[in-house]
């Protein structure tokens, strides 16, 4: 099981933003490949901060992550965070200005420029309530971009692949040296060599390509999970691919209403099954079940089946399934059955007659939250 990233970087759920960035800059001093040559403990440690502080920096994440844990970035192969899929080199030119000029960088410093990185795609897939209960596997067809075979890229002469330009002017102060994105490359430090006749100007196609991805049991409307690498191509020998996000949709259950991880059934009886009892099979996400209505019941009663809602997509635990009894009224009688109806109306039998033990239905819906 993953660590819990708060824990990872030491800091409380009430953490601001600076007290975040604060602890994860000490970690990252800490652990820095530069302080730690060669151990591999370190560096996962690295690693791990690196990851805590990407979710937890971002306001959207964070309140992802606070609702569903890791199960809220559980899209797809590397899951959410870097997840394994961003190396050393990622972590610093996202994350470089951290260090305050701590450390050079990766290697000392040897690489100058931020990856490039392709544009994220976004798709939308609709589940059923059943798929939200047990989770899905799903394979969706995607169009992304990506590099034509045979493109080639080499170095910006520009920038000499550092994908910015210095300027030295001359002021008051003496010569200032300054820096911006390279015009040749737009901060990629590489152009295009070799261009295929079908790609386009920056070596690109459009390919339709089938994604698998895995949704967690548990899920809600407008979650936004992603597939890490499925978005579009970027140019460059060294550009990284963006992303795929999947947002959340739930189809509407013929028969069952949910509300959070309960589900909430609408029974209706007749007068004769209220007054006699009976047994009655409802729907629930794993199939029918059968179920008892005692002799006497009133309309309005509701039965709990404990367990048989919705997991939790932290996994903790399952809700229930209300079943709401409605006695159902008839409305055309027949000739004798009107008789027999106006011989009871003054029976004491028929009168009603509420008990202590029965509850009002401000009581029931107190109770249904409790």
């Amino acid at each position: 099981m993953k660590q819990d990233y708060y824990e990872i970087l030491g800091v409380s759920k009430n953490a601001t933003g600076p007290e975040i960035k604060k602890a994860y800059r000490k970690m990252a001093i800490k652990y820095h490949p530069d302080k730690n040559a060669g151990d591999q403990a370190a560096e996962e440690k690295f690693k791990q901060a690196a990851e805590a502080y990407e979710i937890l920096s971002d306001a959207d994440k964070k309140a992802r992550y606070d609702q569903f844990g890791h199960a809220a970035f559980e899209g797809g192969a590397g899951g959410g965070g870097f997840g394994g899929s961003m190396n050393m080199e990622d972590i610093f030119s996202q994350f470089g200005d951290i260090f305050g000029g701590a450390f050079g960088g990766f290697g000392g410093g040897s690489r100058g420029r931020a990856r490039v990185k392709g544009s994220n795609l976004r798709i939308r897939v609709k589940l059923s309530l059943e798929e939200v209960a047990n989770g899905a596997d799903k394979k969706v067809k995607v169009k992304r971009k990506i590099k034509a075979p045979g493109v080639r890229y080499k170095s910006c002469d520009t920038c000499n692949g550092s994908g910015q330009v210095m300027r030295v002017t001359n002021t008051i102060l003496g010569r200032m040296q300054s820096a911006s994105t390279c015009p040749s490359c737009q901060g990629a430090g590489e152009l295009i060599s070799h261009r295929p006749k079908e790609a386009d100007a920056q070596g690109m196609l459009v390919s339709e390509e089938t994604v698998s991805i895995k949704i967690p049991a548990g899920v809600t409307e407008g979650v936004q999970l992603k597939v890490n690498g499925k978005g579009n191509a970027a140019p460059g020998n060294d550009a990284l691919d963006g992303d795929l996000l999947v947002v959340i949709e739930e189809a509407a259950h013929p028969t069952l209403k949910r509300e959070g991880t309960n589900l909430h059934y609408d029974l209706y009886i007749n007068f004769s099954e209220a007054v006699l009892g009976c047994a009655k099979h409802i729907d629930t996400v794993t199939g029918k079940v059968k179920i008892k209505i005692d002799p006497g019941t009133q309309s309005g009663k509701i039965l709990r089946l404990r367990g048989k809602g919705l997991p939790s997509i932290d996994r903790y635990g399952h809700g229930d399934l209300l079943v709401h009894t409605n006695v159902w009224t008839p409305q055309n009688l027949s000739k004798e059955q009107k008789q027999f109806f106006e011989k009871m109306i003054h029976d004491d039998n028929f009168a009603p007659n509420p008990s202590k033990s029965d509850k009002s239905f401000f009581e029931k819906v107190k109770d249904m939250f409790s």
